[in-house]
């Protein structure tokens, strides 16, 4: 396994979401590349090489941490073959505002944040790595980065891993997510949802509300609501993802 090392992650990124699965940017509006307060901070990477892995997981972290430090969590549900990717947050915070606030107060960082997770996917899929072999995890607005990511921008993923977190927004409306009846879904991705009952940022509600709108999408959803845990993350959570590591590398 290789040392945590850092690219380059803002100049000439295409149009954020594709590689070889031509997906969007996880932004209301696909076409245009963001270039936010985000762009131009590094991405962090270890496990496997890149250009030789066979799966892949994307790594958000929360306020006040660091790619670097989510980074440690990868390192602890590694297996061989899977390349371990975490952007890094401007001043390391991705928005400013709680995720309950109404969007608006969130931005530009909420966009911006979404367009670094989409370049990440980027960068696996330029090395080889399909979206359907790569597992999108967030720790708290880590967490609801990642969940609003991939509710934004449905397609096949390896899986999603939102711990204490869920989507973003003072109101959530499953129909904001759907887009008809000929869209894209979620194609049965497992996605995990972890919180306690008692977290002081994340009510269970919108947990509850997450878990829905990605049931709505055709996720294969894992909801697991921990009695006085507060804010942070469980062994119990911690062998959820490696056991989801373990499926993903093994297909």
């Amino acid at each position: 396994m290789t040392p945590p090392t850092e690219r380059g992650n803002g100049g000439d990124g295409g149009d954020g979401g594709g590689g070889s699965d031509g997906g969007t940017s996880g932004s209301d509006d696909s076409d245009d590349r963001i270039d936010g307060p985000h762009q131009g901070q590094s991405l962090v990477t270890a496990g496997t090489e890149l250009e030789s892995a066979d799966a892949a997981m994307v790594l958000v972290h929360g306020r006040g941490a660091t790619a670097r430090s989510i980074i440690q969590m990868g390192n602890e549900v590694h297996q061989d073959g899977l390349a371990l990717l975490a952007p890094q947050a401007q001043r390391n915070e991705w928005y400013p505002n709680s995720f309950l606030a109404p969007v608006e107060s969130n931005e530009p960082g909420r966009t911006s944040g979404l367009q670094a997770i989409s370049d990440a996917i980027e960068a696996a899929n330029e090395a080889g790595v399909p979206t359907d072999r790569l597992l999108v995890l967030g720790f708290s607005q880590g967490a609801c980065l990642a969940s609003e990511y991939v509710a934004r921008d449905p397609q096949r993923y390896g899986g999603l891993a939102a711990l204490s977190g869920g989507l973003i927004g003072d109101e959530i409306e499953v129909t904001d997510y759907l887009g008809g009846e000929t869209a894209a879904d979620l194609d049965g991705t497992p996605a995990f949802l972890g919180c306690s009952d008692v977290d002081p940022h994340v009510p269970e509600e919108r947990v509850h509300e997450t878990a829905s709108v990605l049931e709505e999408l055709d996720a294969d959803v894992d909801t697991r609501i921990y009695e006085g845990m507060g804010h942070g993350v469980n062994e119990d959570e911690l062998e959820t993802v490696a056991s989801m590591v373990i499926t993903l590398v093994g297909e």
